[in-house]
């Protein structure tokens, strides 16, 4: 009788950061609507200005600046009282930095100006050379899949195991649920603390890919 083996592989490899994505803002309050405004666009200027200059240098691989937020809100004093009305205006700008010492430079120089907010820092590799890490990780976990269908065929004394069906987790034909996984980078974040300059050392991104698969043995 054929003996069916139903197995999970695994593999996973770390790979140094090669592109760091920023979030930040400028962000003006007060009490005149069409000042904040145009203050908010004033601080803005200038910052827009060096990422420009930074995508000339190669340092900033792609920028953007399309989203702009205006509301009001009457906070509460510490009695419980509503306060005058209060304007904000934010306009928030995205950039991808592939040079991390100007990264550093240029967070060190943002973060200390009033107005400024630095939401955080995604890193990760770049899209052409995920594509290749995934590529060798998904080859790694099917060896391992067939390591592991080979270890549970000769506990019992079976031959050498061959593939029925290979998927993505949780995918197999007439399988029992199994938790599915896809493939995942995990995305270190910066420190941000304090001290007389920025110095960045972002985490290794980490490449998991996952395969579901059947065998057969004999």
């Amino acid at each position: 009788m054929t003996l069916e083996i139903t197995v999970r592989g695994s593999a996973e490899t770390s790979y140094p950061a090669e592109r760091a994505t920023v979030s930040l803002a400028a962000a003006i309050e007060g009490s005149d609507k069409a000042k904040v405004f145009a203050d908010a666009v004033a601080l803005q200027e200038p910052l827009t200005k060096q990422l420009k200059e930074l995508v000339d240098l190669g340092a900033v691989a792609s920028w953007s600046s399309a989203q702009v937020r205006v509301f009001s809100h009457r906070p509460w004093d510490p009695e419980g009282k509503r306060l005058d009305l209060v304007h904000v205006a934010r306009v928030e700008a995205v950039a991808e930095f592939v040079d991390f010492e100007r990264l550093s430079g240029f967070l060190d120089f943002w973060s200390g100006k009033e107005g400024i907010e630095v939401s955080g820092i995604a890193w990760d590799v770049t899209v052409k050379n995920r594509r290749s890490y995934e590529s060798e990780a998904r080859k790694a976990a099917v060896e391992d899949a067939i390591a592991k269908a080979q270890v549970y065929a000769n506990s019992v004394r079976r031959g050498k195991v061959v593939a029925l069906q290979l998927s993505d987790p949780g995918m197999l034909s007439t399988s029992p649920d199994m938790p599915g996984a896809m493939p995942k980078v995990m995305m270190a974040q910066a420190d941000m603390g304090g001290g007389p300059s920025l110095a960045l050392a972002p985490e290794q991104i980490l490449i998991r890919i996952e395969v579901d698969a059947r065998f057969a043995a004999e």
